[in-house]
Parts: structure tokens; C-alpha cells; sequence
């Protein structure tokens, strides 16, 4: 699809802080900002995310069905795992700052942080890609849809994933379910933000409500 961008306007980005542009937080050393054309209207085919994890947290398993994915090591270190759909195998790549792992579009993929401070940049060759989220998958496929395909006790299937939210992004969320006024992790509609008169032709970046 051609578009154009008028670079004469006023309303033309070429600057913007993702320090502002917050996509999940689950605490103070694990949460993602996100850079998408929604953001900068002159980013045209490439977006970011600018990934905090201290030490056995994970970007959850996930894929993007629109972009493939390369994760920039900045500091720390993380495995990056991802499944072959060819061979079915899963293949874990080690990175530490400098290194990089890709992603091919489609491929069911995640990220385990090997150490506290590790800091990643996963960028994308789309404006917004899209996601399918591990919780999302376990959480909104109907419980008898599962057990029957599975030859599962439906009431074990409920049980298990009784703890699985959706919207995770980063894991491990197995904590007791936390009571009213205690801190939850917090997920960002980023069409809060300040927003340009540029639209994409894209669907959203993720998914919200």
C-alpha cells in the first residue's frame, strides 16, 4: 500500500521519548515502552520496544503474525527461545550486549532475562506489529474447547490456569491474587498518548479494550 507523509506539516515527528510511551509495567525492573507509528508519524515500516527484565523474568511466549523480530542486547544478558516450525524443535540463543538474535514472523518465541539490569530492544519491520500472547491463547480459549481437544478434565483445565491473566507480557505472575489497594501490574492503552494526525493503514498495535 503506498502512503504519504507530508513533511512540510507542523504536526511532523522526528523525535519522540519512549520514557513516555509505556506498554506494560509489572514493576520498577521489569516493563516495556513501546515506539510505533502511532508515536512517531514518520516512522513509516519499523517499530520498538524498549524491554526491562531483572533476573529468570520472561517476555512471555507470544508471536507476531505481521513482523518478524530482532532482539539488540544492550545490557545484561537473555535467552532468547523460539520454535522451529519446520523441524519443531526449540532453538535458545544466549545473547549479551552487542549481540542479536532474529525472529522470523510467525515463530512462537520468548525471552528469559539471565541476570537483573538486562535491558533489550526488539525491533520490528512493521509500523505496528501484532501479537497473540501465551495468557491470551490459555485464558480466552473456552475451557470445554481445551479439555476436549486435549482428553482433559475440564474442572483441572480451570484449575490450572486459575492464575493465568490475560495481557501477561511478562512473566512469571504466579504470585497469590493480590487484594484491593496492593500494587497490580499495569498495562498501557498507548492511544492515551498524544496522538498525530497520521493514521495507520495497520491494525492496532495490541489488542485493548
Amino acid at each position: 500500500m503506498t502512503k504519504y507523509m507530508d513533511y512540510t506539516s507542523p504536526d511532523t515527528q522526528f523525535t519522540f521519548d519512549m520514557n513516555q510511551s509505556p506498554l506494560f509495567k509489572k514493576d520498577n525492573e521489569n516493563l516495556i515502552n513501546v515506539l510505533g507509528v502511532q508515536q512517531l508519524n514518520t516512522l513509516e515500516n519499523s517499530s520498538l520496544l524498549d524491554i526491562f527484565l531483572s533476573r529468570n523474568n520472561f517476555v512471555e511466549p507470544h508471536y507476531h503474525q505481521n513482523a518478524s523480530e530482532l532482539v539488540y542486547c544492550i545490557s545484561g544478558s537473555v535467552t532468547v527461545s523460539m520454535l522451529n516450525p519446520f523441524t519443531n524443535e526449540i532453538l535458545n540463543f544466549p545473547i549479551s550486549p552487542g549481540q542479536v538474535a532474529n525472529v522470523p514472523q510467525g515463530w512462537w518465541h520468548y525471552e528469559e532475562a539471565l541476570e537483573d539490569g538486562t535491558h533489550l530492544l526488539a525491533i520490528f519491520d512493521a509500523p505496528q506489529p501484532q501479537v497473540i500472547l501465551g495468557s491470551n491463547i490459555l485464558k480466552l480459549t473456552p475451557s470445554s474447547v481445551m479439555a476436549h481437544n486435549y482428553c482433559m478434565d475440564e474442572n483441572k483445565w480451570i484449575e490450572t490456569t486459575a492464575r493465568v491473566q490475560p495481557n501477561t507480557y511478562i512473566g512469571p505472575s504466579c504470585a497469590p491474587v493480590q487484594s484491593q489497594g496492593q500494587a497490580q501490574p499495569q498495562m498501557y492503552n498507548y492511544r492515551s498518548y498524544p496522538q498525530y494526525p497520521y493514521r495507520s493503514p495497520y491494525a492496532p498495535y495490541y489488542p485493548y479494550r
